[in-house]
């Protein structure tokens, strides 16, 4: 039997930069494929030319053993292959019927109208095979993060998609919609379907995948059955070489001195009574379950949102309400959790983005913006292990990895004192996290209070002095890290029940 999915030397580069160097490999029917790869190692970039959305320069695809050379997504669709992306291709103003059907509405025979009877009854049937309790009526925008991913799949298999792509699917979802998705795909591939599995989540590679392939700076560089695997050998063959430790090691302690702290903040609805303080030189983890209020107390703190009643105090100067322009001035810095949409401007050069935070050095005679004036982007951009060959490259051109450490870098140059991070590693790949985790050691070892918000508990244990737990808006128990414990954490966000 021919392979599902075949590479044959494949090649691509963008800006005089390779992103994939002679790839091959085969994905079988009815198997899970993991790819992994460090961000920018090329797995993006293949998913994209097997989806019609780019071109190979060099290399062949062949699908069930027919030569495929897809001129558009609509080419990829036609022969069954559906690319389920990390950032949703759902209409949300629509309906779920309408996504589905939107490129393919059956019409009537004779006169322009469409089959809604007909529609409704088939997303109805999808939506069943896939257990969701849902209405093709129902509004795409009133859906949870985990049914707008169903939706995806819904639109996919409506499609009658027989090869489907999963690029880190499980992202923005809770630990409950992610066990649905998993059941989902195993189901999928007992049906025959073939799954290709993005994700830096390696655990899950383990759990869900027959087959692994490691892609690093655009080369094949390991694979075989996920038997063969485990964790360090996937980190190895990824990063090319060995980590001693996920988490590098902290050399200076938090001082005394306090460069935040809040006194009795509270919002209707959001959060009550919240109370801290964050020292120079710490890392003091924020964490808590999905509306435990940990990202809206951020937005609180900076001045995105405002607050009812309470005092924030940034290095002595107090204020029972802020601005974000304040809070810059005083030298806050924030990294939002969605770094597409609030983080940067994707359209614009890396060095506009670099410079947004600190423009004012950036400016010359009667405030005109001199884009001259690189060295300390460039120096920025060097410390930071930012890979692209130029300033003028749009910030879209690079891995979510190095898009992360644009953000941080902007932040950078305006040399904050207290540093909010909101899943400053979402998204990104083991060794990318890795140089953000020494990013963040080297500001605390400044005398940067760093405020670090996670939804993954084994990274605030690893890199934390003290971690807040947050319940229904509440801050519910303070561990130090000489008593940090899984379960009591987990116990906390929980609200003291018992965790199963």
């Amino acid at each position: 039997m021919k392979p599902a999915v075949e590479f044959q030397n494949i090649s691509k580069s963008f800006f005089g930069i390779d992103a994939l160097t002679q790839v091959g490999f085969s994905v079988d029917r009815g198997r899970t494929l993991g790819l992994i790869g460090e961000n920018g190692a090329g797995k993006s970039t293949l998913m994209n030319l097997l989806g019609g959305i780019l071109f190979p320069d060099e290399g062949e695809i062949y699908i069930h053993g027919a030569k495929y050379a897809p001129k558009n997504p609509v080419d990829a669709a036609d022969v069954g292959i559906a690319f389920i992306h990390q950032e949703l291709n759902l209409f949300t103003n629509l309906t779920i019927a309408d996504n589905l059907f939107i490129t393919r509405y059956p019409k009537k025979r004779l006169v322009p109208l469409i089959k809604n009877k007909e529609i409704e009854e088939k997303t109805a049937r999808v939506l069943s095979a896939l257990k969701l309790q849902l209405s093709p009526n129902d509004l795409v925008e009133k859906l949870q993060p985990g049914e707008r991913q169903m939706v995806e799949v819904a639109k996919a298999l409506s499609a009658g998609a027989d090869v489907l792509i999963f690029d880190e699917p499980t992202t923005s979802l809770t630990s409950r919609e992610t066990e649905h998705l998993y059941d989902v795909i195993r189901s999928l591939k007992k049906e025959g379907k073939t799954i290709i599995y993005i994700s830096h989540i390696l655990e899950e590679v383990c759990d869900l995948c027959d087959d692994v392939v490691v892609l690093r700076d655009g080369s094949l560089v390991d694979s075989g059955p996920v038997e063969e695997f485990d964790i360090n050998r996937m980190i190895a063959s990824m990063c090319g070489c060995e980590l001693d430790q996920l988490f590098p090691a902290r050399q200076a302690k938090p001082s005394r001195d306090k460069c935040l702290q809040l006194e009795k903040i509270s919002s209707p609805g959001i959060v009550k009574d919240i109370s801290f303080s964050l020292f120079k030189g710490e890392v003091l983890g924020l964490f808590g379950l999905m509306g435990s209020g940990r990202s809206e107390l951020a937005r609180l703190i900076f001045g995105l949102d405002t607050f009812e009643s309470g005092t924030i105090t940034i290095d002595d100067k107090s204020n029972d309400s802020v601005t974000i322009q304040q809070n810059i001035q005083n030298k806050m810095a924030f990294i939002s959790e969605n770094r597409r949409e609030e983080g940067l401007m994707m359209e614009a050069s890396i060095r506009d983005n670099m410079m947004l935070v600190a423009l004012n050095n950036f400016t010359g005679p009667f405030k005109i913006i001199n884009r001259n004036k690189n060295s300390r982007i460039n120096e920025s951009l060097k410390s930071l292990k930012i890979k692209s060959n130029s300033l003028s490259n749009p910030v879209k051109t690079l891995s979510g990895g190095n898009q992360q450490k644009v953000v941080i870098g902007k932040w950078l140059l305006s040399h904050p004192s207290v540093f909010i991070m909101d899943e400053p590693t979402r998204g990104i790949d083991v060794g990318a996290k890795y140089e953000v985790y020494s990013i963040i050691n080297s500001l605390a070892a400044t005398g940067t209070g760093i405020l670090f918000i996670s939804s993954e508990l084994e990274e605030l244990m690893g890199m934390c002095d003290r971690i807040l737990v947050m319940h229904n808006g509440e801050i519910s128990r303070e561990f130090i890290k000489k008593k940090f414990d899984n379960h009591g954490i987990l116990r906390s966000a929980f609200g003291e029940l018992e965790v199963n």
